[in-house]
């Protein structure tokens, strides 16, 4: 049986921020500037990736029209997420109640450094997260490398903490690490997928997510 957790790792989009949609049709929009083809199904499915890997996914054939495209993509999200997106109902005090039990929060994401502060600082989270982590400063998800640098920040072990996300290469993140995971089902991938990286537990719902981590952050568990 799972230990308490010292650290909760979060996710950011498609787990602590209702962002997937926003994220799609901003994918979409920069695609269909330079005529190419994708699906919402296929924009969907690298969320969780840093954006280079997930440009070179999405458009293997044009390599010279990755950075255009990124670009596009950045500036139609920025100018349309301010008032189109925010956490998830129930986040907020989720994680003001585990920072007060004293359970340590960080976050390791796809996201730029820029848009990962703009993020953090609209929604008045920063200050609950101890280090955050994001792809451009690192190495894109799913190999595990920022998440070992959360463990040197932190000085933890793997099995000190426990990872939360909604896509597969959050919780392969986490399995190349020998770390427990939490897969939620209420973001990019379904259950089916996520099981395969062998989570300690799946929920559908942040309130699902709730219990669960308040059963497992309790210090008197035994």
């Amino acid at each position: 049986m799972m230990s308490r957790p010292e650290l909760v790792i979060f996710d950011w989009d498609g787990t602590l921020m209702d962002s997937v949609g926003q994220i799609v049709a901003s994918l979409l929009y920069a695609a269909a500037r330079y005529d190419l083809p994708l699906t919402a199904d296929a924009a969907a499915n690298i969320i969780g990736l840093g954006l280079p890997e997930a440009m070179a996914v999405l458009f293997p054939d044009h390599p010279h029209l990755r950075d255009p495209i990124q670009a596009v993509y950045a500036q139609h999200y920025v100018a349309h997420s301010q008032t189109g997106t925010g956490l998830f109902a129930g986040i907020e005090p989720l994680l003001v109640g585990l920072h007060e039990r004293g359970v340590r929060l960080a976050v390791a994401t796809g996201k730029s450094r820029a848009g990962l502060d703009r993020v953090l600082a609209q929604s008045g989270m920063a200050a609950r997260f101890e280090v955050t982590r994001c792809a451009g400063e690192t190495t894109s998800k799913p190999d595990p490398h920022m998440l070992q640098e959360i463990m040197q920040v932190t000085g933890l072990t793997p099995q000190q903490c426990v990872m939360v996300g909604d896509s597969i290469y959050d919780l392969e993140m986490a399995q190349r690490m020998a770390m427990p995971s939490v897969g939620v089902t209420y973001g990019v991938h379904q259950a089916h997928k996520l099981k395969a990286y062998q989570p300690v537990a799946l929920v559908d719902s942040v309130a699902q997510l709730a219990a669960w981590l308040d059963e497992y952050s309790q210090p008197t568990r035994r």
